[in-house]
């Protein structure tokens, strides 16, 4: 695998800045690199992944007013989550159960 079919092309266009990236022990334990890879290049290109209609609501608007924004991949165990703070100053990748 490449490093272009781990990172899209789209990757080059970020709707936001993400940061310091950080990620939870947990989450570094259980994810794989592509997984995590994959997941960011969603995350700041605004594929919110699997999240409920308000929270693509509620990111969409935190484009525009800067507040937190909350992405979901994968599933099972292998569920993660993303989140870029209001100030965009960190994103950090974990697990529901780290939060």
């Amino acid at each position: 695998m490449t490093d272009t079919e781990i990172l899209p092309r789209r990757l080059c266009h970020p709707r936001f800045p993400i940061g310091r990236l950080v990620i939870t022990k947990n989450a570094f334990d259980r994810l794989n690199f592509q997984e995590i890879a994959r997941g960011i290049s969603r995350h700041i290109t605004g594929d919110w992944g699997h999240i409920p209609p308000d929270d693509i609501q509620a990111n969409e608007a935190a484009l525009v007013d800067g507040n937190r924004l909350l992405s979901a991949y994968g599933s099972g165990e292998q569920r993660f989550w993303i989140i870029t703070e209001a100030d965009r100053s960190v994103t950090t990748i974990l697990l529901p159960n780290d939060y």
